[in-house]
């Protein structure tokens, strides 16, 4: 019986996974669940355990929908739950599992993320199957989710399913882990257009998006911006009426469970076993059967050390287990055939009757036997090609409670940015492969250790139950940046309780943006000219308050529009101030020359690829616009990836920000913003009712630096740091001249 102890704000935990880490195993008569012990579910059960987690309620059984191997007629009347888990199988008919997950998953996406191109498989037949398989999981989602529940979709089998479940439950937490490499760009792009933006959309729809590493992130949020047209600030996607967070959670494992199995009983055996029976130094290597690890490469790379060091002859041994997989498929069958007979040629060049070099198997391995190798090995081999993270090199490490050993890693692996004390190599370089063979070899055991234990103490502070709490306590920080950047529209009420203030206060300051707030946007800026009625309404209220237009535009536009009005004038988003009782512009002390020659051509050879964008050069900023543009699409491509190259062309000692506003990119320095030129004139004045309107990104800044007793707000339905929106810029009229009304009328 499940507990009713559920609070108001929390539901249950729902995984949705290509597997259910279950089976139905019949001993005779008795049929009973039996549940893997694979490092998803042993994470998710240390959630259960941490009653700490505010993310969903700990109390109830965690719902895991996932394919069954088992068909319906196995499963009928069989109990589906077991003390911490509730089973609910997706049956998928075999021909569209054909097409969906050996087809679509393995061989498309599989090889395209793991950067094997010339294998991926194109055939819409395998993407309708995509859809399709969705569909069922989708169905299994709608039966089992209620108010409250989180729900976590699990890797690149269910890339379009957070978006299905956010727009049938809008309301309910979604998270979404990918768990092999996200590739670059350039990769992703060969997918067809539709079949990419569905996938970027898809995994857009859960509130937080976890990747192994910091690459595989900037890749995903590279995608994003040039698929979907959005960008990020700090990691987060602005949806507009919501923020999606992006970011790294590299997955590890159980730490306990290998280090302490190194005293096991059966492990020590396996250990003796192996040294007993080995040469005086072991290598050792555990891979599934897979093109992206590097199978080949690696036995090359020993093949150049055997070579090279004839003094090492007779005294290593290289035990390489390959645990079968995909066997029935051709292609993985050719493989296996290819690492045969290279093993073969290597013994037989370079073994005797007594030493075989390579001690090969093609098997799984029992835990305890695996940890006996690890464990009595002197060097761990590790050389994907490419690779989400790798566990086994984690493994390897946390099994070294002796802190002896060396790890031999992939530069290709997750891993490696958190092991840098492990000797990186490149898998595709065979004499890097054998040089580190003879750098470990001869590691005195003091580095050996010092190495050893540095790795060990990372891995063990950051496991496989840290990953998970991290992920949850990213959600739940989301949930507290969405209250801050929540939608609250002005209500009658509202607009009364603004009205008030500005009545009973005496000494006050009102902040506006010009364009899309005082003016409506407009295709050619040059004619975004404000009404005569909004021009009047703001002289009345500049004769009694101090008014402050807040702009991106340049001095001589803001002269031509505002010189016979009594206003203050900020313009270039902070770079030039002109006080209202003063003739000259002054520059912010921040502002440094000499920058623009660099920026200047990157905007120019992108304003002549686009026609009808151009570029406006300021005094303190370059703005490349392309609201003009002919092809509205092409140019917002274009401004993707132009905006793309600054970020990564620009270097963080240029101080310069790059914005990306309303149909243009700008380009000016740090030092200042529409934020520290407010905030300028708020400090130098006692003002006992603040306001601020207006509706673009840059005004973001103002919002944030003005005090928390300032009526700031954002013209438009966009997540915004302003406390007030109002829907669109014609309202801002009406607004402001009821606000200066006096009570009565």
């Amino acid at each position: 019986m499940e507990s009713l102890s559920q609070s108001v704000n929390t539901g249950r935990l729902i995984i949705v996974a290509y597997r259910l880490p279950f089976k139905v195993v019949r001993d005779g008569d008795v049929s009973r669940l039996f549940q893997n012990s694979g490092g998803l579910v042993s994470a998710v059960l240390s959630l259960v355990k941490d009653q700490q987690n505010e993310a969903f309620d700990a109390h109830q059984k965690i719902q895991w929908i996932g394919f069954s191997e088992n068909t319906p007629e196995e499963l009928e009347g069989q109990s589906m739950e077991n003390e911490n888990f509730r089973a609910h199988p997706v049956f998928i008919p075999d021909e569209l599992n054909e097409n969906y997950y050996e087809g679509f998953c393995n061989n498309l996406i599989w090889p395209l993320c793991h950067y094997f191109p010339s294998l991926a498989q194109f055939h819409d037949v395998y993407f309708n199957a995509y859809r399709e398989a969705h569909e069922l999981f989708f169905q299994k989602v709608k039966e089992v989710i209620r108010p409250g529940d989180v729900v976590w979709v699990q890797d690149y089998q269910l890339m379009l399913l957070p978006q299905m479940i956010r727009n049938a439950f809008p309301e309910n937490k979604i998270g979404f882990f990918f768990h092999i490499p996200f590739p670059s760009f350039e990769i992703f792009r060969l997918l067809p257009v539709t079949w990419r933006k569905a996938i970027v959309d898809g995994i857009l729809g859960a509130d937080v998006v976890g990747f192994h590493t910091n690459d595989y992130v900037e890749y995903f949020l590279k995608a994003a911006r040039l698929v979907s047209e959005l960008g990020n600030k700090l990691h987060y996607i602005n949806l507009g009426n919501r923020i999606v967070k992006v970011d790294s959670f590299p997955i590890s494992i159980d730490f306990d469970k290998f280090n302490d199995a190194y005293d096991d009983p059966d492990v020590t055996a396996a250990r003796a076993d192996a040294r007993q029976s080995l040469k005086e130094k072991i290598i050792f290597s555990v891979d599934r059967l897979d093109y992206s690890k590097g199978i080949i490469h690696r036995l090359h790379g020993y093949q150049r050390f055997l070579e090279l060091n004839p003094g090492w002859h007779e005294k290593v041994s290289l035990v390489m287990v390959v645990v079968p997989s995909r066997d029935t498929i051709e292609q993985y069958q050719q493989m296996k055939s290819d690492i045969d007979q290279t093993v073969g040629k290597i013994n037989a060049d370079f073994g005797t009757i007594s030493w075989q070099p390579i001690i090969y198997q093609y098997r799984s391995m029992p835990y305890s036997e695996m940890v006996g190798m690890y464990t009595a090995s002197d060097v761990a081999l590790i050389t994907p090609v490419r690779d989400g993270m790798n566990l086994v090199c984690k493994e390897y490490v946390a099994s070294r409670q002796d802190g002896q050993g060396v790890l031999i890693l992939s530069e290709m692996a997750g891993a490696a940015a958190e092991l840098g004390e492990a000797l990186i190599i490149n898998p595709l370089d065979r004499q890097d492969i054998a040089d580190a063979i003879k750098t470990a070899f001869e590691m005195p055991e003091e580095e050996q250790h010092k190495r050893m234990e540095a790795m060990r103490e990372r891995i063990r502070d950051y496991d496989v139950f840290a990953w998970t709490s991290d992920f949850f306590t990213q959600m739940t920080m989301l949930e507290l940046e969405h209250d801050r950047l929540r939608q609250v529209f002005l209500t009658n009420k509202g607009i009364d309780a603004i009205r008030h203030a500005y009545q009973l206060s005496n000494n006050r300051i009102l902040f506006f943006d010009y364009d899309g707030t005082l003016a409506p946007i407009v295709p050619d800026p040059a004619k975004a000219i404000m009404s005569e009625d909004v021009k009047k309404l703001l002289n009345d209220i500049a004769k009694r308050d101090t008014v402050v237009i807040v702009s991106g535009r340049d001095r001589y536009f803001l002269d031509k529009l505002f010189s016979d009005l009594p206003v203050h004038m900020i313009a270039e988003h902070g770079a030039l101030i002109k006080a209202k009782d003063s003739g000259e512009w002054q520059l912010n002390e921040g502002y440094e020359e000499n920058w623009k020659d660099g920026i200047r051509p990157m905007m120019q050879i992108y304003a002549k690829r686009c026609p009808g964008a151009f570029v406006e050069e300021k005094e303190t900023a370059l703005a490349w616009h392309y609201r003009t543009a002919d092809d509205k699409e092409y140019a917002t491509r274009r401004a993707q990836e132009l905006l793309w190259q600054l970020k990564n062309y620009i270097q963080p000692e240029l101080n310069l920000q790059v914005i990306d506003g309303n149909k243009v990119v700008e380009v000016k320095k740090t030092a200042f913003n529409k934020g520290t030129a407010t905030r300028t004139f708020v400090e130098t004045g006692d003002f006992d009712f603040i306001l601020a309107i207006g509706d673009d990104t840059t005004d973001e800044d103002m919002f944030e630096a003005l005090p928390d007793t300032s009526f700031t707000i954002k013209i438009g339905d966009d997540l915004s740091a302003a406390r007030n929106h109002i829907r669109s810029q014609d309202e801002v009229f009406h607004f402001l001249h009821f606000m200066v009304s006096p009570v009565g009328e």
